[in-house]
């Protein structure tokens, strides 16, 4: 699948999933695994990968791409690793060094499922005045922090019903998964009601929907919440507020 279209990543355990660097023959022998690899001329995958908008791939992709078997494409991405052709993001997921892939679009391959919220999303937003470094999302999987050479990786968990306000936005040429700006703040509510997460006193509420924000706000079934939105409102309403 095409990772545009964000495709499930490699299953846990897989012969894709170690990252050890290992190399995987399948029973085939060497000799004929070289073989294989003489034929992939670094620059011509770098450009069919770039054409093919796999500058972030699995194993399992460039398989299917380049109709080559497992062992020879671990054979072919492990000694690019060490060429600086590619480079790991995490076990199972490698992207192209001289290619922009936006940090929104690898958080939402990276760990699925999941959606761009929280502090970045707020931030993109211009709800928060704050630039921030590491790239938040929401996910109903466990919580997980991710350290890459692209960037760090946050995702906080919620729980499926209020999984939700989400859609498909283009941001710097990529189709990436962003929650709406009124879910974005509702799932921030929801950490600062859970003492997870400070409250921001310079929250730009002029173009939220205080409706919508309520609804969503409602889903978590969390009367706290309903308590912090009175309060930033009262708060953002004061004379004198400098954003």
């Amino acid at each position: 699948m095409n990772p545009r279209g964000l495709g499930q990543p490699p299953a846990a355990g897989s012969l894709f999933d170690s990252g050890s660097g290992a190399l995987y023959t399948d029973n085939v022998p060497f000799h004929f695994l070289y073989i294989m690899l003489k034929k992939l001329k670094r620059l011509e995958v770098q450009e069919k990968l770039i054409e093919h908008d796999f500058e972030l791939f699995t194993p399992r992709e460039f398989c299917d791409l380049f109709d080559v078997s497992r062992g020879t494409a671990s054979l072919f991405i492990n000694t690019n690793l060490r060429s600086g052709l590619f480079v790991k993001l995490r076990n199972g997921f490698y992207i192209v060094k001289q290619s922009y892939v936006s940090n929104f679009f690898i958080a939402n391959r990276l760990y699925q499922p999941s959606y761009v919220s929280l502090n970045t999303a707020l931030s993109h937003y211009g709800i928060i005045p704050e630039v921030v470094y590491t790239t938040t999302s929401v996910t109903t999987k466990i919580t997980r922090e991710y350290e890459t050479p692209k960037g760090d990786f946050s995702y906080r968990r919620i729980k499926k019903e209020a999984f939700t306000g989400y859609g498909l936005q283009i941001i710097h040429k990529d189709k990436v998964l962003i929650a709406e700006p009124e879910k974005a703040l509702a799932d921030y509510l929801y950490f600062v009601d859970l003492k997870r997460l400070s409250l921001n006193d310079r929250l730009e509420l002029r173009n939220i929907n205080k409706s919508a924000l309520i609804a969503y706000a409602k889903i978590f079934q969390r009367p706290g919440m309903l308590s912090l939105i009175k309060h930033i409102y009262v708060e953002y309403q004061k004379p004198g507020k400098i954003y």
